[in-house]
């Protein structure tokens, strides 16, 4: 193949979709009269990426047809390769409203214009099928397959844009720089060719290594793209993340690279995820793209097996090099070799040889637990970036949430571990009972399955603004529902330790404890929506601790939980 333009972006045009100064004045009256239509965060990250160019060609969301196409295909309707759909999801009750022909104001959750859409197309999403043809699986532990079945709309709405404002950023602003500016950057410094590197992760010693032996190889410049919008469940924070990149472009050859923050919602979907980072690196101006073992791959699902082959997204990025216009430069997984202390890839080392590897999963998990991360792993300034940012467990924050049926000994318990925490005085405690948290902070709230729901997703909002500040949080809700509670474990997590506690006590034993005869009522049909009686509670599959205290007393069930909170390390 051919050298690579660096001046031809995907489609040949790089888009700029942000209207000018005469424009934005128009659209900003025309607004005031539109319908509003509120993005998500992810919602708000593909706008970008379209205003800016990053998804040339696209100048919109897309319509069915290029939907379509896109599933089917891989491609858009002009025969160009696209491998993903980037769609606006709304809601059944939002896209009544709508009709094709009409144009709609896009807003962040704060009000604030970004942009106006006229409407080309409404219909419904094909959910079953995308997942299938976009993440190769239903399987709901699939990040990206959750996402699309419990959080999108089910009708999705197409249309080109015209962006009045870019999302608001505030941190890092220099190194948001546009595909344009990327561009105009590198033609400054003489760059001809430059390599694209996409990372949802530190860049640990295999990485740094892989991309040098990149830059040697096509004798080019590099380009480091970290995702800085959506990323996956457990994965450290940009900041942390950003402040490893900086500690680590001081090991580069000086005036050899750039950084620069990519505002992208990955969508995890491994193969067809790295041909879209690929696009996007090319509209930057890359003439090269590194795709390694797992790219653009989820870690490893329930089962302890990964969604897709290690070498899949390497394979099809391969075989579609002259379809994406840049080259691509594929790797294999990189191994330690100890006695001869260096790193190799996977195909390159002899049969027999003694070989070390550690994924950006293990370290995540060392860093969490607060197990050592050996120096052949990564870099000292990188691991004392990332312990600065999530020490070990004894100094982490930490939520401790109690579930089960009314009268279990859910309270009881709490107080108990509240008073035992006290004791050791080493962090903040917070109680969050629900009747507690229903009376100072859900008092308007009446008891219907929706408001009960609600009161326990505050319950779960406040203890993860607890947990992020390092001190304890204890909640005693009912929490009868299994999607609440795994909403709420996904959201503290990222901050720190989470430890479900399935109170098990049988209702039988509930309904002799019940001293103020709220069963007997919801069993006469005196109350309505009674958890246990006539709504369900869904019993948590794989808690931390699972207790029954008809056979043992509240110190004794408080006692298993210190132990297990001791062996984990969080006292």
């Amino acid at each position: 193949m051919e050298e690579m333009d660096a001046s031809a972006p995907h489609g040949g045009e790089l888009v700029n979709l942000v209207a000018d100064d005469e424009r934005t004045g128009l659209l900003k009256d025309i607004a005031r009269k539109l319908t509003d239509i509120t993005l998500t965060d992810r919602q708000m990250c593909d706008l970008e990426l379209l205003a800016t160019g990053a998804l040339s060609p696209l100048r919109g969301f897309m319509v069915q047809s290029e939907y379509a196409s896109v599933l089917d295909r891989m491609r858009l309707q002009n025969g160009l390769l696209w491998p993903l759909p980037v769609c606006l999801d709304v809601n059944g009750l939002a896209a009544r409203g709508l009709e094709a022909g009409q144009s709609v104001a896009l807003r962040d959750a704060e009000g604030f214009l970004l942009a106006v859409m006229h409407i080309e197309d409404i219909f419904m999403a094909e959910k079953e099928k995308e997942a299938e043809m976009v993440y190769g699986t239903r399987d709901p532990s699939h990040p990206g397959v959750d996402h699309l079945m419990n959080a999108c709309g089910d009708t999705y709405i197409g249309g080109r844009i015209e962006v009045v404002h870019l999302p608001p950023h505030f941190d890092f602003q220099q190194l948001r720089r546009s595909p344009a500016e990327i561009r105009q950057t590198s033609k400054k410094l003489g760059w001809e060719r430059l390599i694209g590197f996409h990372t949802r992760n530190p860049i640990h010693r295999p990485q740094f290594e892989m991309t040098l032996k990149a830059m040697r190889k096509a004798a080019a410049n590099l380009l480091i793209l970290p995702t800085v919008g959506i990323t996956m469940p457990g994965d450290f924070d940009h900041y942390t993340r950003i402040r490893c990149y900086r500690e680590i472009e001081r090991r580069y050859p000086p005036d050899a690279h750039l950084l620069n923050l990519l505002p992208l919602a990955n969508r995890m979907a491994g193969p067809r995820e790295a041909l879209l980072h690929a696009i996007i690196a090319k509209n930057y101006g890359c003439t090269h793209f590194i795709v390694g073992q797992n790219h653009g791959s989820p870690d490893r699902g329930p089962n302890g097996r990964p969604f897709y082959p290690g070498e899949a997204a390497r394979e099809i990025a391969e075989t579609c090099e002259e379809d994406l216009g840049v080259r691509i430069l594929g790797f294999p997984e990189m191994l330690y070799l100890p006695f001869e202390d260096e790193y190799r890839f996977a195909d390159q080392v002899p049969e027999g040889t003694q070989t070390l590897s550690f994924s950006g999963f293990d370290i995540r998990t060392r860093i969490r637990t607060g197990r050592k991360i050996p120096p052949w792993a990564s870099f000292p300034e990188v691991i004392a970036t990332l312990r600065k940012s999530y020490p070990p467990p004894r100094k982490q924050g930490l939520t401790v949430f109690f579930t089960g049926l009314s009268g279990a000994g859910k309270s009881t318990l709490a107080k108990i571990l509240y008073a035992r925490f006290l004791e050791l005085g080493d962090r903040p405690v917070t109680l969050l009972d629900g009747d507690i948290v229903r009376q100072n902070l859900s008092r308007e709230l009446n008891f219907s399955k929706e408001h009960r729901d609600i009161n326990v997703r505050r319950i779960g909002f406040v203890a993860s603004e607890i947990t992020k500040n390092r001190g304890i949080a204890i909640c005693a809700p009912i929490a009868p529902y299994t999607t609440t509670r795994t909403e709420i474990r996904k959201l503290i997590e990222g901050y720190g330790g989470f430890a479900e506690v399935h109170v098990a006590t049988p209702i039988e034993e509930c309904e002799k404890r019940d001293r103020k005869g709220m069963y007997a009522k919801a069993r006469a049909g005196l109350i309505k929506g009674f958890t246990g009686v006539d709504d369900p509670y869904e019993a948590p599959e794989a808690p931390e601790i699972r207790i029954d205290t008809t056979h043992m007393t509240p110190n004794e069930a408080v006692k298993d939980i210190l132990l297990f909170l001791n062996e984990k390390g969080y006292i």
